[in-house]
């Protein structure tokens, strides 16, 4: 019921709807739960709980029907078991202020209670409980009133249970009046009456057309079975009056379809105890029915259908407990209940001998039932759980279930109008016959018994592994006993026996066609279903052993062929689904991409002029491989997320170039180079640094040329200026504008000019402004070449750029079918390393001396060349395509390839510890596995194959072999 509540979602009505249900159960657990020699909270009434749901899934409302509330219990207990939970908790929970208004004292002061000497249920918190209870009734939406006038009933049960008797002249009489007036106070009535009505009885006795009163005074055991019956009656007509507040608050709406709905039956199992009364009867007769059904429909109706589809079957024996359900119930003939209500219909005052009288009727219309048997003021039924004796004392009265129509008046009688609402009957006006228990009983378990058919019942089978409520101990013994009179076993023979799967033929058609060429599609197969059953089955590979086709329906033996057939459907599904996520994925990844582009072009459109082979270049992001490079994810963070990776060419003061990696996160530019390290463990080795690391919301500015070259400034605030250059200015660019403006919610600005001031970095011993450099930029004289030239001049670098496409040039989409042009040549690094023939390309920058004048005259500056791009290559390539189509002879033939040499075997490493991975580019390992050593890295992590993975470990967590 939790369940169901926390995974649906609904309106305020809805939510309501699932709160009262939630708190239906502890309410009712506390007025109709106790502890017993078997279970500290066991029930002692049966429910069955129905939830009806809406088109939604939603609850929407329900009903809870109650049955065989244990009455006994609240005047009469056995050792070792505790009265209802209210009682103790009322006790324990309570405030002051409540305690005396309803007088409340300690539970040896009430008989009802101290007749036993458990008092505290393991486990259990009564006082925190009746907090519980009260908040659920505060829920279910009953008043504060009517709390109040229900807690002084339960008060009222345990003052009646006091009020003492004795003998006087033959007759009871009260013995201390003073036992009356808390009764008296609590129910709102005179403490003369209620004495008046438990020790006499006003009787009609008829004549002919005569009815004549007779008042009746009762002895001292008829005043204690009068005060008991009124205790029982109180109590009971409470407890249901708490059951119709459940189902006003989970009342359902009249149009509403109630197919839709899960119950939920729960009622105490078979009881067999050293005396089994009445109570016993009533609730092993409910227990043969609700077995009747499982044989029903588990046992006897699945050999049934075998036998109607024509399958081939043995049979398997189990023992059906019908005769016993018809010997407790049946008409005709009479059965024992029929016999008890025709002996207590016979009764007229007088009930001295009635038991003996109907164990006689019994014994003479069942003894040669193979079922019953009769003792010494006894009778024995055999039922599917075992052999359970019944004491016959006490069967006719309790049956009677009779409440004297003089309590009923006085009840009527009371200032509480909550009070006289439990008892509406009409005493006067009403001539009927009352129904006996077994009749209510009876009537009750075929309405349960017709709602569970109704519906698909599944079976929660309880075992108790021993008998005294402790954890880790188990009684073989009795398992085996429960085992046995359940059924399992027979259960278990039938369920391995027949077939775990059995389907209509055409819904198996339906859900499986996909598996046969030959039945699939479904629209185009025409044949039989049965036919197509058998196509399926063959095609799936099925042996004929493990499915039989019977008149209506298939049947497969074992769960493993049909996990087989849903395996295969999946993958059938699987092959179709991936072929619509990848025309999707390229759809919507070329929609991005378009996106990009755009996003690029309109970055510079109108503002630089663009490079041929770069404006259709597609954007990688990661041009240096930082996934296999653990010392720059040591410096950037593991777990940062890389927009833009590249080598770049950093200008100084003296415009002398150094190579450094550039790395834009969500957060910061960070400019990484490398040292010789001159001390340590790495003495000699290149250890990466970060020169600079630039927060993006510290950038000014960046300054760039309205030509084609690749030069970019990077002004911020306060600091000095980073002059950089690189050939995918443009992706750089793209992913920084996005960042920035995430990070500040303002536009970068974007500065287009031919003269760029470079602010420098102050020295250490610097004193005054740190001083300015200054970029100049012209189209080169010499437009037959597309070299950008550099030339310093003191504090001015002059930067000669041939001419490039208009700046308002766009990139040219061209459809999947047309082969695409070359771009600039640039692959990330780690996919370098994979092609060995492709070498990244030498990158200089020429100076002409500083004493020539003639631009044209210089040495031409070769832009920086990233993993294997070649200007002189791209350019070539329209040559190279034009002779492609040109008739070439047919190639020498070849003699077959020797096998290759089997790869030399690298370092290994042999784990000393288990290592999982915390991320997707690492390798998980056991102690003492070898890995095969590829790289090291002086960060401490390396990397290695592992079988067919290949990842990052930590170098500390292995040793060289």
């Amino acid at each position: 019921m939790n369940y169901i509540a926390r995974i649906s979602g609904g309106s305020s009505k809805v939510k309501h709807v699932k709160d009262v249900i939630i708190k239906s159960n502890p309410l009712l657990e506390s007025f109709g739960n106790s502890a017993t020699l078997r279970n500290w909270n066991s029930s002692r009434f049966g429910k069955y709980v129905e939830i009806v749901f809406g088109p939604g899934g939603e609850p929407i409302g329900g009903r809870i029907s109650n049955f065989l509330l244990e009455k006994s219990r609240i005047v009469s207990l056995g050792k070792g078991e505790r009265n209802f939970h209210i009682f103790y908790q009322l006790l324990s929970g309570a405030d002051q202020n409540t305690k005396e208004t309803l007088g409340i004292s300690n539970i040896d002061y009430y008989s009802y209670l101290n007749k036993s000497s458990c008092h505290k249920a393991e486990g259990t918190d009564d006082a925190k409980e009746y907090a519980e209870t009260l908040q659920a009734m505060q829920v279910i939406g009953i008043s504060d009133e009517t709390k109040l006038e229900i807690l002084k009933l339960v008060s009222a049960v345990l003052h009646i249970g006091n009020i003492p008797f004795v003998e006087q002249g033959n007759y009871a009489s009260v013995e201390d009046d003073d036992f009356l007036q808390y009764p008296a106070y609590l129910l709102g009535l005179n403490a003369a009456n209620i004495k008046e009505k438990l020790i006499s009885r006003r009787m009609e006795s008829k004549w002919g057309r005569q009815t004549e009163e007779i008042d009746i005074t009762h002895n001292v055991e008829q005043a204690i079975y009068t005060r008991d019956a009124l205790a029982k009656a109180l109590y009971t007509r409470m407890f249901d009056f708490l059951v119709e507040s459940v189902n006003k608050a989970l009342d359902i709406p009249g149009s509403t379809n109630r197919n839709l709905s899960v119950g939920i039956l729960d009622i105490y199992g078979f009881e067999i105890f050293e005396y089994n009364g009445f109570e016993q009867f009533c609730i092993n007769f409910i227990n043969e029915k609700l077995q009747q059904i499982f044989v029903e429909l588990t046992l006897k109706s699945e050999q049934d259908e075998y036998v109607a589809e024509g399958i081939e079957w043995t049979p398997i024996d189990y023992f059906n407990n019908k005769i016993v359900c018809d010997l407790i119930e049946s008409k005709r003939p009479p059965g024992i209940m029929c016999q008890l209500d025709d002996i207590c219909s016979q009764i007229h005052g007088q009930s001295e001998g009635v038991d003996n009288r109907f164990l006689v009727k019994l014994k003479q219309q069942f003894e040669q039932h193979e079922h019953y048997a009769t003792g010494a003021e006894c009778f024995i039924i055999k039922h599917y759980a075992g052999d359970v004796t019944y004491q016959i004392n006490g069967f006719c009265d309790k049956n009677r279930d009779v409440l004297y129509p003089d309590l009923i008046q006085l009840m009527q009688s009371s200032t509480s109008s909550f009070l006289r609402s439990l008892f509406p009957e009409n005493v006067s006006g009403n001539n009927k016959k009352p129904t006996s228990a077994s009749t209510k009983i009876r009537t009750q378990a075929n309405k349960l018994v017709e709602s569970l058919t109704a519906c698909t019942p599944h079976y929660v089978r309880c075992i108790k592994p021993n008998e005294n409520k402790r954890a880790l101990e188990f009684d073989q013994d009795r398992v085996m006993h429960q085992v046995k009179y359940l059924g399992l076993k027979e259960n278990v023979r039938v369920r391995r026996a027949g077939y775990a799967y059995r389907r209509a033929f055409d819904k198996f058609l339906w859900r499986y066609a996909i598996l046969s060429t030959e039945t699939w599609p479904l629209r185009n197969y025409h044949g039989d279903a049965k036919k197509g059953c058998e196509i399926i089955c063959r095609s799936a590979g099925i042996s004929r052993d493990q499915f039989q086709l019977g008149k209506t329906k298939i049947f497969i033996k074992n769960p493993e062929s049909l996990f087989l057939l849903e395996e295969a459907r999946e993958r059938k599904y699987d092959s179709y689904a991936r072929t619509l996520q990848k025309a999707f994925k390229k759809f919507v990844a070329k929609k991005h991409y378009m996106k990009m582009k755009e996003a690029a072009s309109d970055l510079l459109f109108g503002r630089k002029e663009r490079r041929r082979f770069s404006l259709n270049r597609n954007f990688v992001g990661d041009y240096i491989g930082i996934e296999h490079n653990p010392a720059l994810q040591v410096i950037v963070g593991r777990r940062e997320r890389i927009d833009f990776a590249a080598k770049v060419t950093k200008y100084d003061r003296s415009f002398k170039t150094t190579k450094l990696d550039m790395i834009l996160t969500t957060k910061h530019i960070t400019l990484v180079g490398r040292k010789l390290e001159k001390k340590g463990p790495n003495k000699g080795k290149l250890i990466e640094e970060i020169k600079r690391q630039i927060p993006l919301n510290k950038i000014r500015s960046v300054g760039l040329s309205p030509f084609q070259d690749d030069i970019l400034v990077i002004n911020v605030i306060d600091e000095y200026t980073s002059f950089l250059e690189t050939p995918l200015k443009t992706e750089f660019l793209t992913a920084l504008v996005k960042r920035y403006k995430e990070q500040t919610g303002q536009e970068l600005e974007l500065i287009f000019i031919t003269n760029l001031i470079v602010i420098l970095k102050k020295q250490r011993i610097q004193i005054g402004s740190p001083g300015t450099r200054e970029i100049k930029f012209s189209i080169a004289n010499n437009a037959s070449t597309e070299v950008t030239t550099l030339k310093p001049d003191g504090k001015i670098l002059h930067v000669f750029v041939a001419p490039g496409l208009s700046n308002n040039t766009r990139p040219r989409y061209r459809p999947a079918s047309e082969v695409s042009r070359p771009t600039n040549g640039y692959r990330p690094q780690h996919q370098q390393q994979q092609a060995s023939s492709i070498r990244p390309a030498q990158t200089t920058t020429n100076y002409a001396a500083p004493n020539i004048q003639v631009p044209s005259a210089q040495p031409k500056y070769v832009p920086p060349q990233f993993n294997g791009f070649n200007p002189a290559e791209v350019l070539q390539h329209k040559s190279k395509n034009s002779s492609a189509n040109a008739v070439h002879p047919a190639p020498p033939a070849i003699a077959p390839r020797p096998a290759p040499k089997p790869k030399p075997k690298g370092p290994q490493v042999r784990a000393l510890y288990d290592y999982d991975a915390r991320d997707l580019d690492e390798l998980t390992f056991q102690e003492g596995q070898l890995i095969e050593l590829i790289s090291e890295d002086p960060s401490g992590w390396w990397q290695g194959r592992l079988g067919t993975k290949t990842g990052l470990f930590p170098a500390n967590y292995v040793e060289k072999v």
